[in-house]
């Protein structure tokens, strides 16, 4: 299997402690009990130590485990000052909103398997060649890789290269680890465009719901008013989710760090700023937009003769397909001379607020390239029959690919007994899968 990881990848993780900055020749062979020996005790000498890096994202509290603040005990380090990737903005909002931070950790989690879940069938995954991305294998992934000392480094890594075998050493259980952006969202391209918006979109998602579960002392059920298009007869009320306060607090968040940036105007920084800024706000919409009223019925025998109807959060994979068509139809801009973006195609109409843009084209993720953080599409599942992005003449760039027979397993002949419990059978078959050369 390819370093880049199709739609299920290998569950587990593998740590891999490899020598840095030694100049003296490897041998290119050793037996197998002395590699094993010189890899645990470098290994040893790395878990030895705390790992602690700098994140360069708030995006790293997906990775974070956070604690809620009334769980903390008299005397422990704060919270805020344990949270890495925090601008200094963030870190205020932070200290009079300790409550929301595990809130927007949930959020940044479900961006990210939204993203990988939009782009499980393209060349581009959410996958990176820098396993430490929050938008690469982040799920399975414990976090970053740590400088510890002048020779050594020690990294988690989840599966393997094709064709290489993966190392089965762990390291130490309770290392503080984050996370880093890979190359490829350093840029402006239509991925980062993406992965804001859909990371923006998911703390408008999660702060909104936990308004409405009573997790946060700032706000509640929704105060939303009554569709002017309900009916009479119908009660607007219930507990809805709060989107208004969601969608408040995430652009306060979200967008701190980009605001407190001052890069000379019309630099290329400067750029990215303002697009970073359209692009959170693209994802803001998106959530708030597609809340949607839903009711309940009340009456004899679920007559429904009464309804009462609330403002309920759209299902977070509406929001996704949502953002991917916004994703296949992103603005190409440039800085302007008076530092504001401006079209490069001044035939299309502007991007609205709801749009996203994008000022670099992506990178060939036909092959792997570290520059960019493509991991190509070696050993990526493809469909044989499709014409689509997923199919195997797309998929694999031209260079063909390989076939091999797997066992599917799953349930089967399902029966119903009285009373009450549904009893199957598991049934193997074997299937055809291709595999990108």
């Amino acid at each position: 299997m390819s370093q880049q990881q199709n739609s299920f990848p290998r569950s587990g993780c593998v740590a891999v402690t490899r020598r840095t900055m030694d100049t003296r020749p490897v041998p290119r062979r050793r037996t197998g009990a002395l590699r094993h020996l010189l890899l645990a005790a470098a290994f040893l000498a790395c878990s030895s130590q705390l790992l602690v890096v700098d994140a360069n994202s708030w995006w790293s509290l997906a990775l974070t485990p956070i604690q809620r603040p009334e769980m903390y005990i008299i005397g422990a380090q704060p919270l805020c000052s344990q949270l890495s990737g925090l601008s200094q903005g963030q870190r205020k909002l932070c200290q009079l909103y300790q409550d929301h931070m595990v809130h927007i950790g949930d959020g940044a989690k479900t961006g990210i398997k939204e993203c990988q879940f939009q782009f499980r069938q393209r060349r581009w995954n959410c996958s990176t060649v820098d396993n430490t991305s929050v938008f690469g294998r982040v799920m399975q992934i414990a976090g970053d890789v740590g400088k510890l000392s002048s020779t050594c480094r020690c990294e988690i890594r989840c599966g393997s290269p094709r064709g290489v075998r993966p190392q089965t050493l762990c390291c130490r259980p309770g290392s503080l680890l984050t996370v880093r952006l890979s190359p490829a969202l350093y840029g402006g391209s239509r991925e980062t465009a993406f992965t804001y918006a859909i990371s923006a979109a998911g703390v408008v998602n999660a702060v909104s719901r936990a308004c409405r579960e009573g997790e946060l002392s700032t706000c509640g059920c929704s105060r939303s008013a009554r569709p002017r298009d309900l009916p009479r007869d119908w009660l607007w009320g219930g507990c809805g989710d709060n989107v208004h306060y969601g969608y408040r607090f995430a652009r306060e968040f979200v967008d701190a760090r980009e605001r407190e940036k001052n890069y000379p105007r019309g630099s290329l920084e400067h750029a990215r700023t303002l697009m970073n800024l359209q692009n959170n706000e693209a994802g803001r919409q998106a959530a708030y937009n597609l809340a949607n009223v839903a009711c309940k019925c009340h009456g004899v025998s679920g007559s429904c003769s009464l309804k009462t109807c609330w403002l309920q959060l759209a299902d977070f994979r509406s929001v996704g397909e949502f953002l991917k068509e916004k994703y296949d139809s992103a603005a190409a801009m440039r800085i302007g001379r008076k530092g504001k973006l401006e079209l490069v195609e001044k035939r299309f109409n502007p991007p609205g607020p709801e749009d996203l843009v994008y000022t670099d084209p992506s990178p060939d993720y036909c092959l792997r390239n570290e520059t960019t953080g493509s991991l190509g599409t070696q050993g990526r599942l493809c469909n044989k029959t499709s014409e689509g992005m997923d199919g195997c003449e797309l998929m694999c760039c031209g260079r063909g690919y390989d076939q091999f027979k797997i066992y599917k397993h799953e349930r089967c002949h399902c029966k119903f007994h009285w009373c009450c419990y549904v009893k199957c059978k598991r049934c193997s078959t074997l299937v055809d899968q291709f595999v990108c050369k």
